[in-house]
């Protein structure tokens, strides 16, 4: 099975249902996060699988509220549809804080593709229990920042040994239909988000 958040085919036909691990750590600064941010991204690179994960680093702020300040989606999944920034960890992190700010500070909601965020985080939150969901954003609550990786289930340890300066890692499966995602993100009004995804902008 290729290492890929796509679906996997096995006969010439797609899988309808995907099954991830989605891991949140939780760090006592920013800093921590990235730099674990940065040794996920690197893991993925170094077995040649930089198109395999989603990675979203959230920062709470003083007045409480939750803002992604760095994010990084496969940008092959769904035939691209979902490049312009939008990947299971950001859809996540929105389904457990709906009005987390992303980047300069829009809120999600406002943004030229929040129809499209939406609907990722719709799936998202679908794909795992009422429960795991509460209990992450429980988990998310306990630190001054987080980092949530959606990743295949064959890299799930490493991923979660790369997570060095996490105070605590919680796992938790999420299924995701890729097929559904891509005819809602497609069907998603008012998307205006730019090609491509990457870091969000501090």
């Amino acid at each position: 099975m290729a290492l890929s958040l796509q679906a996997p085919r096995r006969g010439g036909t797609a899988m309808a249902i995907d099954t991830f691990m989605a891991y949140v750590g939780v760090y006592d600064s920013v800093s921590d996060a990235d730099a674990d941010y940065e040794l996920v991204k690197d893991l993925h690179t170094k077995e040649g699988v930089i198109d395999a994960y989603d990675a979203a680093v959230v920062e709470r702020r003083a007045d409480g509220k939750v803002k992604i300040t760095r994010k990084h989606e496969t940008p092959t999944r769904v035939g691209g549809v979902l490049g312009g920034g939008v990947g299971l960890a950001t859809g996540l992190v929105v389904a457990l804080f709906p009005f987390a700010a992303i980047g300069g500070g829009l809120l999600a909601v406002a943004t030229g593709g929040g129809a499209v965020l939406g609907a990722v985080a719709g799936h998202a939150a679908a794909g795992m229990s009422r429960r795991d969901l509460k209990e992450l954003g429980e988990h998310l609550d306990a630190g001054q920042a987080g980092l949530v990786v959606v990743a295949v289930s064959d890299m799930g340890a490493k991923v979660e040994r790369a997570m060095k300066k996490a105070k605590k890692v919680e796992a938790r499966q999420l299924k995701a239909d890729t097929a559904a995602i891509e005819a809602d993100a497609k069907s998603a009004p008012g998307d205006t988000s730019p090609p491509g995804g990457g870091d969000a902008a501090s």
